[in-house]
């Protein structure tokens, strides 16, 4: 167990690469860094200078007049916090001058502060308290006669933290926690001298401002100013555990602090490698589903999905699973079932998976979400670098000169990532979108974007194509690193195709829409870069060229020379926090861990030594082709642990025809999801509180998830898959994820020094580590690729088969909101909803007007695959021809009007390209009725089964 409370040296840590400088403080010499504060100097020697403005989250402020010290040869008393360190400097931190001065302060903010420490929420955890003590107050003179504060209204608008004014020092942390680390500059000082207040944007409530709860003003507050909800509902925790979030990519570390066994709150570990003690608001404050009354806790079993449930022993329920999986193999044959991965598991758990298909089942019928979003940049990256992954750590974003954004929408999808972007442009790296809507990253409070390219959905590769040939028409290729980096016979007949008139900005800007003028600009500020950083999403991957789009990307940086060291590369931002880990662990039916093929004899005798058993050289099948052979009555049986394929598949009625047509699936969840509504056998699972494991998020981290609380249904994911295994006839027998880990490093390349001892020693790791990097590998193709000479490929541009035209004349794309998570199964069982409770379409004002469509209409959404209803949001976010949804509540139907084209090299499918017409509706679409009966039947059925366990 973990203490709760973090060691603040004061200021933050100066830049590396500065000399040293030594300094006597109270009689004791120490040396630390050019740049040093004062204050942190004496901290590393342990003396600890009063503070309450200061902390090493934030830059130094000075305000608050507590930690006055005095160093010879200096007039008057300066703050340590802003004094920096200088060769031979004496500083003394205590005298009775100083004390005298400090206590004369403390008395001042104690005279306008609440009394009521008893009670107060921060009672044994306020730094005003600790202060007082610390400087010895003991008596304050001054009444509470006179003019103050004490009647300040409580703002308890937020649903996670209160505001308190009565209790505010404006002390200013708060405020500029939002400007420099959430980046948002939501708060602010109003007014002056005793009238100096934070207001939260034009003096509004928390609610109704711009604040996006991420949480970072409630962490910098040094009193009980700002309070989780939580902590006012359950006192002060006991103690605390680190773990990994479970939402995004970006894989932020928080301390889970504790009473017993329930989670008081979370708070973003600042020794965490990816995050730095910073946060969202869904990894700080969504958590509620883990413990909510939605949970399924019982195994349930039925023979029809019109049966009500019938909840059984895990016993049972593991005995009744593994003998439909033998009878449909029996009847039906081998390659007659198999399983899919999701990305929300740890990798120990998508491992056991994985091999259970391999081993228990027979065949590599196994496949995981990563199909739907990233599966292109595995290919396209693996054929042009060498390697299925990003190149950098999110650091490295602060060495970038220009930063390209292309198909994502990071202060939506990866909030975290994005406020450290944000600071490194506000420092004045250049920035480049592209993206057919106008996210926010275009223009943020002190951010705006250099040239935001407003293509057409669907255009992504000839965009792409345009960039390079002004990069390789204008003499922009760095020579000398494609010369002796690259294949210089790939890069001549790539060269050779982009230079093509055809691909010029001025040909192509007819089939993108961007100005050939915007493009040559774009290109120019890119190539001239000194580090050029290109980061892309879902907007990327998500279209039938994805992997040509994943392959354009790289040649781009290639030829700019924009890759193998800081600030540069080729950055995936993985939406799910264990994407990366799922490709990693050997979800692909093609591929065994560590992305080796299934067809290499070497690599499977290897398997197959470990395993004691026999594999299969050929691959099994993909997602879709499960539904296309499920619908020819070839495939039955489908074990699905964390994914609902249900709601985040296109097509929605063709993936429910699939699931319908089966005669067994077993679905492991922590709900009734929209998959487990078609199941035949219900495994209750565990939420990443209850686990222990590793995920792996967007820059190859592993980081560990830990234990706070046992599984409330009674097993761990992974033991839930190991009993299904000894129940088909195949034995698994680990005692702990740590073994499965141990296992995955005897047999992976790129994670052969990974171990959880290691992972404790050193926080996180970034594969590749083996001997090579024992530490593990922050940059990616540093000297020379992974392949060796990065291979450039010739990337035609192909138009979707997706096609607007009089019936459909309008372009539907889909993305994320801040709020909540994709299929919106955990957030929507938060306060979450509060900022969204339901998905809308966005539609640009002027194709509204010409449908008669007003702010809030219902809006009839029709594609040739389906047809929804959506309520309406007019906004010029959004292009004409263009409209835009998210894909959250599963009674939208987002997935219904999705058509099932795919990406020509990995089948992911098209979601950012659907031909629809929108029209003015006044009821749901006969989609969304049979659904809400359907979900009624359903749901109704689970509570008959537990009526029943109940009586």
């Amino acid at each position: 167990m973990q203490s709760i409370v973090e060691s603040d040296l004061g200021t933050p840590q100066p830049s590396a690469g500065t000399g040293t400088v030594t300094l006597s403080i109270d009689g004791q010499e120490v040396s630390v860094p050019e740049g040093t504060s004062v204050m942190r100097a004496a901290a590393l020697l342990g003396s600890k200078i009063p503070k309450l403005c200061a902390t090493d989250q934030l830059q130094a402020f000075g305000s608050c007049r507590l930690c006055l010290v005095q160093i010879e040869g200096m007039k008057g008393l300066p703050a340590s916090c802003t004094t920096p360190v200088a060769q031979g400097m004496k500083v003394t931190t205590q005298n009775p001058q100083i004390a005298n001065i400090r206590r004369g302060v403390m008395e001042l903010y104690i005279s306008d502060h609440p009394l009521d420490c008893l009670t107060c929420p921060a009672n044994g955890h306020c730094e005003l308290q600790d202060m007082a003590g610390v400087v010895g107050l003991r008596e304050v003179r001054y009444g509470y006669e006179g003019a103050n504060h004490l009647a300040a209204e409580k703002d308890t608008s937020n649903p996670y933290f209160t505001f308190d004014a009565s209790k505010c020092i404006v002390c200013s942390r708060c405020v500029r926690a939002c400007d420099e680390q959430q980046g948002t500059l939501a708060l602010t000082i109003q007014n002056r001298g005793f009238d100096s207040k934070v207001a939260a944007s034009q003096n509004v409530s928390f609610m109704d401002s711009e604040c996006v709860s991420c949480g970072a003003c409630v962490q910098a507050c040094p009193t009980a100013t700002l309070s989780e909800k939580t902590l006012i509902d359950m006192g002060q925790a006991e103690h605390s555990v680190t773990t990994t979030c479970a939402y995004c990519g970006v894989g932020c570390s928080f301390r889970a602090e504790m009473k017993g066994e329930e989670v008081v709150r979370m708070v973003p570990n600042k020794d965490g490698h990816a995050n730095h003690g910073h946060s969202c608001v869904k990894g700080r404050f969504a958590i509620g589903y883990a413990t909510h009354s939605d949970r399924i806790l019982k195994p349930m079993i039925r023979a029809k999905i019109t049966d009500a449930w019938q909840e059984v022993s895990w016993e049972e329920a593991i005995a009744h699973a593994a003998g439909e999986l033998k009878r449909i193999q029996a009847k039906y044959g081998r390659n007659s079932i198999g399983g899919i991965t999701s990305s929300r598991c740890t990798n120990e758990e998508t491992y056991v998976v994985q091999k259970l298909v391999r081993a228990g089942f027979g065949n590599n019928n196994v496949d995981t979400c990563a199909r739907v979003c990233h599966s292109p940049t595995g290919y396209g990256l693996k054929n042009t670098l060498g390697e299925s992954a990003g190149t950098q750590n999110f650091d490295s974003v602060m060495q970038a000169d220009v930063i390209f954004v292309i198909g994502a929408n990071p202060t939506d999808g990866h909030p975290v990532f994005a406020s450290q972007m944000k600071r490194r442009l506000r420092e004045g790296a250049g920035l480049i979108v592209a993206d057919p809507r106008r996210i926010d990253l275009v223009r943020t409070p002190r951010v705006a974007a250099n040239h935001h390219l407003k293509l057409r959905p669907g255009t992504n590769v000839a965009l792409i194509n345009s960039l390079a040939h002004v990069v390789v028409t204008e003499g922009l290729v760095k020579e000398d690193f494609v010369r002796e980096r690259c294949e210089v016979d790939s890069f001549e007949l790539w060269r050779e195709f982009v230079a093509q008139a055809r691909n010029s900005p001025e040909a192509m800007e007819t089939v993108t829409g961007v100005p050939a003028a915007e493009v040559r600009a774009a290109a120019r500020l890119y190539a001239n870069a000194k580090n050029g950083a290109i980061y892309y999403g879902l907007g990327v991957t998500e279209h039938s060229q994805g992997s040509t789009m994943v392959m354009g990307i790289a040649n781009l940086a290639m030829a700019t020379g924009n890759n193998g060291r800081e600030g540069v590369g080729v950055n995936p931002l993985r939406g799910q926090n264990n994407v990366q880990g799922s490709c990693d662990m050997g979800s692909f039916p093609h591929e065994f861990p560590g992305y080796r093929h299934v067809s290499n004899d070497a690599v499977r005798k290897l398997f197959e030594g470990a395993w004691g058993v026999g594999l299969q050289d050929e691959p099994g099948l993909r997602i879709p082709n499960m539904f296309e052979a499920a619908l020819d009555g070839e495939f039955k049986g489908l074990y699905i642990e964390g994914e609902d394929i249900a709601q985040s598949d296109p097509n929605t009625q063709h993936v429910t025809a699939a699931l319908t047509s089966m005669e067994c699936i077993i679905v492991q969840d922590l709900f009734l999801n929209e998959s487990a509504k078609f199941a035949h056998v219900f495994l209750p699972g565990s939420s990443f509180l209850e686990k222990d494991g590793t995920f792996t998020n967007a820059e190859r981290r592993i980081s560990r998830v830990r234990k706070v609380m046992k599984p409330k249904s009674g097993y761990a994911d992974w033991e839930i898959t190991q009993l299904l295994a000894q129940a088909v006839g195949y034995p698994m027998n680990y005692a702990h994820p740590s073994e499965i880990m141990d296992e995955i490093a005897r047999l992976t390349p790129t994670f052969t020094g990974v171990s959880y001892e290691r992972l404790d020693q050193l926080g996180s790791i970034q594969w590749p580590c083996n001997a090579e990097h024992p530490d593990g590998t922050p940059t990616m193709h540093v000297g020379s690729f992974v392949r060796g000479k990065g291979k450039f490929l010739l990337t035609e541009y192909v138009p979707t088969s997706e096609k607007v035209n009089g019936k459909f004349p309008l372009i539907l794309t889909t993305g994320r909101i801040l709020s909540q998570y994709n299929v919106g199964a955990q957030t929507r069982r938060t306060e979450n909803v509060r900022w969204h409770d339901e998905d809308r379409v966005e539609i640009h004002p002027h194709d509204a007007e010409e449908r008669g469509i007003s702010e809030g209409d219902w809006v009839g959404i029709a594609s040739r695959a389906g047809d929804t209803v959506l309520r309406a949001r007019v906004t010029e976010r959004v292009q004409p021809g263009v409209i835009y949804t998210t894909f959250h509540f599963p009674e939208s139907g987002a997935n219904v009007i999705t058509t099932d084209n795919s990406d020509w090299a990995t089948n992911c499918p098209e979601y950012k390209v659907t031909a629809v017409q929108a029209t003015r509706v006044s009821q749901p679409s006969e989609w969304q009725r049979r659904f809400r009966e359907f979900t009624e039947t359903q749901e109704n059925l689970v509570k008959l089964a537990q009526e029943e366990a109940g009586k």
